[in-house]
């Protein structure tokens, strides 16, 4: 399971608006509702039931909200670089300015751990946040997502 399996040019959003976790993830939604073709109230909902569990935000200014939806044929990725950072409740108390969403399909099983991990890995990396806070471009964040990935496996 690569990024670039889960990611498009238009998955990626290099100024997202949001003052609240509860917006960055209604903004989410929306994106990811025009490119998967499913209701951004069934993502949202999805993405705030997962919250209930536990939250997301790994640490580090870093959240990786996730969900499985009945309806999906694929997995899909978004990716965000807020505006500002913003309290999301993450593990270390820390603000957040970088979200990997990830969206499975209800069946998805272990594609959806491996799909998990892998971003986790990839977002781990310290060099590879700061270059990802330091672009404001849509197109280099993609190509710093891909290449990062594709480096990793060379």
């Amino acid at each position: 399971m690569e990024i670039a399996d889960l990611i498009t040019p238009d998955s990626i959003f290099a100024k997202l608006p949001a003052t609240s976790k509860k917006q960055a993830l209604q903004e989410l939604a929306k994106h990811a509702s025009e490119e998967s073709g499913l209701s951004e109230r069934i993502i949202f909902d999805a993405l705030i039931e997962r919250e209930r569990l536990g939250t997301t935000g790994v640490g580090n200014g870093i959240a990786i909200p996730h969900g499985k939806l009945p309806g999906l044929d694929r997995l899909h990725g978004f990716f965000a670089r807020l505006e500002r950072p913003i309290e999301f409740e993450s593990i270390d108390e820390q603000p957040v300015d970088l979200i990997f969403l990830l969206l499975a399909p209800e069946c998805a099983g272990a594609d959806h751990l491996k799909a998990l991990a892998r971003v986790s890995r990839l977002l781990r990396d310290r060099r590879t946040c700061e270059k990802l806070r330091g672009s404001e471009n849509p197109d280099s964040l993609y190509a710093l997502l891909i290449e990062t990935t594709a480096e990793a496996a060379a």
